[in-house]
């Protein structure tokens, strides 16, 4: 047990250094890419490709882990987002965009790997310990949303070319990340997770545990993703400061990553079912929030709301999906999960600002609405479905 929860918070810690760095990132990208871009229309393209980048190399980062194990796995993911730190902080440097577009696409590839902590986590847990393991380890989050940011105020004009120090920052944090991930102890997996294994992974897809557990995972992350990035939008055509705004998405951060501390004991303690359905249904109150009213408590509410159901949806559906496959069908199952969740991810993050631009903040939420409901649905049709099962 000692070891489980010393590999959990080696784990933990890892994911907390990645999202800082992420959200960091996050922060300066677009304002990089303002400095460097031969036109403004295409200050936020290195974002766009990094996020592309992250969604195309989940399945070979999986694949490769499956063969490798996941520890030098872990490592290779580091070095690559090493590499691409330096790249950027270096394009920075001579000014050189399309540089800066290959260091971003590095950043991308490097991402990818480390989202596959939360699966490293379940697997040095046992069964009774895995619901929280992975909780756990998204706690890391928490300490990435103050982290973050702070680390772009103070490395901003560190360096002569403005936010060149910033980049460099994320070869210290990677850094730090594979001396810990050496004194973790995952399990040899790789004799499991050979891709041709095991069901065709069509008909692993199609298992109701499978559909649930996406659409859990993948409804709850690109919902989420589109009305957080769509709010400081709304704030700012709504009348509101940029600071009004930046406390509503801190607190929708806090609401993200702070019920990671109980939500795999409440998963222990109510299912993983209940416990998705209930995230889906805080969702929905949070666009209740946004279609009742434009005013500060909609928003702050609505997004704290948000979060949290996020952080249900999320964590529940990631159990969920553990329990879908057998040994040999772990790599391809979370490859082909984790792709479809970051392809939505991807088009919500493009496509958020558009149908803000176009439709209008309310109809960003009725649209919304449709797959949060379907989620929900689903969630309560699996655990009646369960229900129904004989005891054995």
């Amino acid at each position: 047990m000692t070891h489980m929860r010393r590999n959990v918070l080696l784990l933990a810690s890892c994911q907390a250094l990645a999202m800082s760095g992420t959200s960091m990132l996050l922060t300066v990208s677009a304002l990089v890419g303002v400095m460097l871009a031969p036109s403004k229309t295409l200050a936020t393209l290195p974002l766009a490709v990094q996020f592309a980048a992250t969604t195309l190399s989940t399945i070979p980062a999986s694949l490769l882990m499956a063969k490798i194990g996941r520890r030098p796995g872990f490592t290779i993911g580091q070095t690559i987002g090493m590499a691409g730190a330096v790249t950027s902080a270096y394009a920075i440097y001579i000014g050189s965009f399309w540089l800066f577009m290959a260091g971003a696409l590095l950043l991308g590839i490097h991402n990818a790997f480390w989202q596959y902590y939360r699966f490293a986590a379940a697997e040095v847990a046992t069964e009774d310990f895995r619901a929280r393991a992975i909780s756990y380890v998204l706690a890391g989050g928490l300490v990435a949303a103050f982290l973050g940011p702070q680390l772009a105020k103070w490395t901003a004009d560190l360096s002569a070319a403005a936010f060149a120090a910033s980049y460099a920052v994320i070869i210290g944090l990677s850094f730090t990340a594979i001396v810990l991930l050496q004194f973790t102890r995952i399990p040899d997996l790789r004799h499991q997770g050979v891709s041709k294994a095991g069901r065709p992974i069509l008909e692993i897809m199609a298992t109701p545990s499978f559909i649930v557990a996406a659409m859990s995972s993948t409804i709850g992350y690109g919902m989420m993703n589109m009305l957080m990035t769509s709010t400081p939008l709304a704030m700012t055509f709504c009348g509101f400061a940029f600071n009004d705004a930046a406390t509503v998405i801190q607190w929708h951060i806090v609401g993200m990553f702070l019920p990671s501390f109980f939500t795999g004991h409440l998963i222990k303690r109510f299912g993983v079912v209940n416990v998705i359905a209930a995230g889906a249904a805080l969702q929905a109150v949070a666009i209740s929030f946004g279609l009742a009213g434009v005013d500060y408590t909609n928003f702050w509410l609505g997004l704290t709301c948000l979060g949290v159901g996020w952080n249900f949806m999320f964590i529940g559906g990631t159990t969920l999906l553990t329990e879908c496959y057998t040994p040999e069908e772990r790599a391809k199952t979370q490859a082909a999960h984790d792709f479809m969740l970051f392809s939505l991810v991807a088009v919500t993050a493009f496509a958020s600002g558009f149908l803000h631009e176009t439709l209008g903040w309310q109809a960003v939420n009725l649209i919304a609405a449709v797959p949060v409901s379907a989620a929900f649905l689903a969630a309560v049709w699996y655990g009646a479905r369960q229900a129904r099962k004989p005891v054995r």
